[in-house]
């Protein structure tokens, strides 16, 4: 092909790149939810984790703090950042302790009566009322006259306050100036609820933004700092962080990898060229994807793209075995059986992933097999189109003829192998130290400090404890309410023992339609309310008809249907009763948090003994972890048996097939023995850097041991896969380098094995030279 027919077709390539990258982009719906990448839920414990993490309040829950001002600047601060956010859609609740009566809206205040314990203590009759009307006028003659005077003509009990300081926690931090402070008065607290969930990285970014934004305006030129812990804001510093180290890492790969294809093959060309199949095959993995599955997951995107790294090694492997006087098809095409042969391996592990009944595997399986077949199709059909035949022949190298003289001299051991196969297992097995990792908060990169600051903003506020809750099963959300209930009279009694400083539940906002029921009929009817509370005025200073909306409110009540969870839309109070209160396929959830648990044992026998459940958390999740870990281990199990059948038939010999899968068996080992030894507890992450150390091991493999005995075609197998060695362990040394936990565990072992496949490679799978005449 001349060379004006090749630029051409490389410019029309590239512009089916672009416009495929604008299409997906246009269609692509990417998620943030990590539940995606979690196992089904077997257990009641872990399917609450499950709906805990996406949708729960806790994952929803920014705890915000001002400082560096005095306090009265501070109140005025929270309380102008708290009116600003209450008007944002982005917010279901912000609290800072101001008022209590704005829980309670206006069309919900005739209810009070149903909501309220009093009745179940209490009747409205004379003495009640007497009682209670002398108490209002001692009040409009106190400090607190401001406060009630509003209140007495249609609530002379104070119903309404009753149940403001009810539904505030016991622990409530104090107060200055109306705002919530710590316990030293020198930082104001607030507690935000956002409407997005905890998995939505999207909505807890604008979430964050809104609030920095809305206390910018707030403070304006007054001295002061905002700062914010809870999920939300990790997930967002994280995101920033994960972003800026990408942002560098890439930069460095980009021109490392450059500046490597060129010192490779002083060509300006081959670079630009390399990068096509690589674009290709993450475009099409990205199409794939995006097609067969509801929404892509972020870390489909980017374990990916690092997976399909291995696709960079085909045109590598293409250019090395190009020379001078011989087709590029014609290369290509001696090239194919072997590129063809670690394709299909390399997918077969990958397949496996269906089996794991994870939607995020599944999409990661889907990205990389479409994306390594479409990078060595392009390689085999379209690249060599695009190369100059006269390309410079790497086995011409004075370098590469050293290298390969000394390498030649290398022993080819198999007893020696053995026994460090039979020793890194032995290491991996016994080192100290567990040898799973199951812990996933262990596996943050959040700062230590900023964890500790969370936990103390959190005890600060009372905020209930995020690794134990209590669950209680009903039929539907009348039983799980009454099942409440009662477990609220057994809770007391913990509380009493000191087992736990405070409890929070669904009842406390929404009693069941029984108990309302029962405290309805306990209303008088109007004439005998009208009467008890004539008797009451009669003795006070109040007028005989300053009650009117008192008896019509009692009246209403009277005749009212009970107040259902449906009746609470719009209003904070739905907001906490949606986050104690669930009702799904058939049967309802209601949750109780708790605030200081301090015998964990002996409330679970307490509740236990209620038909409620104590669970913790961190122990569904880390059962959760063992359950997806077994089904990747599976998984791998059987792509191990699939490999070595694809391998031994593509080979068509036992010994072949031994001579390539042994050097990537024994790098596993060897990774497994290094990480041990370093005392890194392995998790599901370094389960897949395996998979692509694996991957890369037998690309090595099979091709030293496609040179045979060769003079030049060593040369040229040394070239190549000494250039996709430097280039992937650059790639991987980078990530080794990264603060993320989950980066530095693929960086590092894949790095690990770049190198041990590379060595064992050479001492395992390649021929031994055979000089030529």
């Amino acid at each position: 092909m001349r060379p004006g027919a090749r630029i051409a077709l490389a410019a029309l390539w590239l512009a089916i790149l672009l416009v495929a990258g604008w299409a997906i982009a246009r269609h692509l719906e990417l998620s943030g939810d990590l539940r995606r990448f979690m196992p089904s839920a077997r257990t009641p414990e872990q399917k609450l984790l499950i709906d805990e993490l996406g949708e729960g309040p806790g994952s929803r829950l920014l705890l915000v703090t001002l400082e560096g001002a005095p306090p009265g600047t501070l109140a005025a601060q929270s309380h102008a950042l708290r009116a600003a956010l209450s008007r944002d859609a982005r917010f279901t609740l912000v609290a800072n302790g101001e008022g209590g009566l704005e829980a309670f809206p206006e069309r919900l205040r005739p209810y009070r009566y149903l909501l309220s314990p009093t009745l179940d203590t209490q009747r409205f009759d004379a003495a009640y009322l007497t009682e209670q009307v002398q108490a209002r006028v001692a009040d409009l003659g106190s400090p607190a006259a401001a406060l009630v005077e509003p209140l007495v003509p249609r609530d002379p009990t104070l119903e309404t306050l009753v149940l403001a300081e009810s539904w505030e926690p016991a622990t409530a931090p104090q107060r200055i100036e109306g705002a919530w402070f710590d316990r030293a008065g020198k930082r104001a607290l607030l507690a935000i609820q956002t409407r997005a969930a905890g998995f939505d990285p999207t909505g807890q970014r604008d979430a964050v933004a809104a609030i920095a934004s809305a206390y910018a305006r707030a403070k304006g030129a007054k001295p002061g700092a905002l700062s914010m812990t809870g999920p939300g804001a990790f997930s967002v510093e994280i995101g920033g962080r994960t972003e800026r180290e990408a942002s560098w890492i890439g930069m460095v790969d980009t021109i490392g990898l450059l500046v490597l294809l060129f010192v490779a093959y002083r060509n300006c060309k081959i670079p630009l060229l390399g990068a096509l199949p690589l674009a290709s095959a993450g475009l099409a993995g990205l199409g794939a994807v995006a097609l067969l599955f509801d929404g892509v997951h972020g870390i489909t995107v980017a374990f990916g793209f690092t997976l399909i790294g291995v696709a960079q090694d085909y045109p590598i492997h293409f250019f090395s075995h190009q020379r001078a006087g011989v087709q590029p098809y014609a290369s290509v095409r001696a090239l194919w059986p072997t590129l063809a042969t670690g394709v299909v391996s390399t997918c077969i592990a990958y397949a496996t992933f269906f089996v794991s009944g994870v939607d995020g595997l599944e999409q990661l399986a889907v990205f990389t097999i479409v994306g390594l077949g479409a990078a060595a199709l392009a390689t085999r059909f379209l690249l060599p189109a695009l190369v100059d035949p006269d390309l410079r022949d790497p086995a011409q190298s004075a370098f590469l003829e050293r290298l390969r003289t000394w390498v030649a001299r290398l022993p080819q051991p198999r007893i020696a192998i053995g026994v460090l196969a039979l020793v890194a297992a032995a290491i991996a097995l016994f080192a100290p130290g567990p040898f799973w990792q199951n812990d996933l908060s262990r596996l943050t990169p959040v700062d230590p400090a900023a964890l500790a600051r969370d936990a103390q903003v959190r005890d600060e506020l009372g905020a209930p404890d995020v690794r134990y809750v209590i669950a209680v099963q009903g039929r539907d959300v009348e039983d799980a309410l009454q099942r409440t209930e009662r477990l609220g009279v057994a809770l007391e009694q913990a509380r009493t023992q000191g087992w736990l400083a405070e409890f929070e539940s669904a009842p406390q906002y929404l009693p069941s339609m029984h108990t309302q029921r029962a405290r309805q009929a306990r209303l008088p009817t109007p004439q005998a309310l009208r009467a008890s509370l004539d008797v009451a005025v009669a003795a006070s200073p109040f007028r005989s008809d300053v009650f009117e909306p008192f008896l019509q409110d009692v009246d209403t009540a009277r005749r009212a249907q009970p107040l259902v969870p449906a009746d609470l839309a719009g209003t904070p109070l739905q907001v906490r009763v949606d986050g104690l209160l669930s009702q799904r396929d058939g049967h309802a959830t209601a949750l109780v948090s708790l605030v200081g648990l301090s015998a964990p044992d002996k409330v679970a026998a307490l509740v236990q003994r209620e038909g409620a459940r104590l669970v913790d958390l961190k122990a569904a999740s880390e059962s959760l972890v063992v359950a997806y870990r077994e089904r990747v281990l599976w998984a791998l199990g059987l792509a191990a048996v699939l490999l070595i059948v694809a391998v031994r038939i593509a080979l068509g010999s036992t010994q072949r097939a031994w001579r390539v899968l042994a050097p990537m068996a024994v790098t596993t080992l060897v990774i497994l023995a290094a990480l041990r030894i370093a005392g890194v507890e392995l998790t599901l992450f370094h389960l897949v850097a395996l998979i692509l150390a694996a991957g890369l091991g037998l690309d090595y493999a099979l091709f030293f041991e496609h040179a045979g005995d060769d003079r030049e075609e060593q040369l040229r197998t040394l070239h190549a896969l000494l250039v996709c060695s430097a280039m992937t362990l650059l790639v991987f040394a980078l990530l080794g380098l990264s603060s993320i936990p989950v980066l530095r565990a693929i960086g590092v072992t894949v790095t690990l094995g770049v190198v041990s496949n590379f060595v064992l490679g050479l001492l395992i799978a390649r021929h031994p030279h055979r000089e030529t005449a």
